[in-house]
């Protein structure tokens, strides 16, 4: 299922978000400063590619300090994004698997300095 689910969200929007995140992550790392937040967008954007089957595992503690600069500057306006996408998507029965995933991408993208992704254990 989650081969099935990952290829389903790949081509219903996936690709586009994850895109996206790389395009923005990429001109963020134009500047010095910007580099460890482009970074942080590339992790979202992997994450874009295939959320099923993954975890996140965060640790607000690693970067405090980066993480509330990327919660006041862009964190807060991709979580709640990916919260209202989450919601529309588990208005149906189909679609709660793909909200389960927008919110997991919410918690990332709320704090993802210190965030891990790791392989789901079955």
């Amino acid at each position: 299922m989650r081969f099935l689910g990952n290829i389903l969200w790949f081509i219903l929007g996936g690709f586009i978000m994850a895109i996206l995140c790389y395009l923005a992550g990429a001109i963020l790392c134009v500047t010095i400063i910007g580099i460890p937040f482009g970074l942080q967008l590339f992790k979202v954007g992997n994450l874009c590619l295939w959320p099923f089957g993954n975890d996140i595992t965060t640790n607000f503690d690693a970067h405090p300090i980066a993480n509330i600069l990327w919660l006041i500057f862009c964190g807060w306006e991709l979580c709640l994004n990916c919260l209202v996408v989450g919601a529309v998507m588990c208005v149906t029965i189909v679609g709660i698997p793909f909200g389960m995933q927008w919110f997991k991408l919410a918690v990332l993208c709320l704090i993802p300095f210190g965030a891990e992704i790791t392989d789901a254990k079955n």
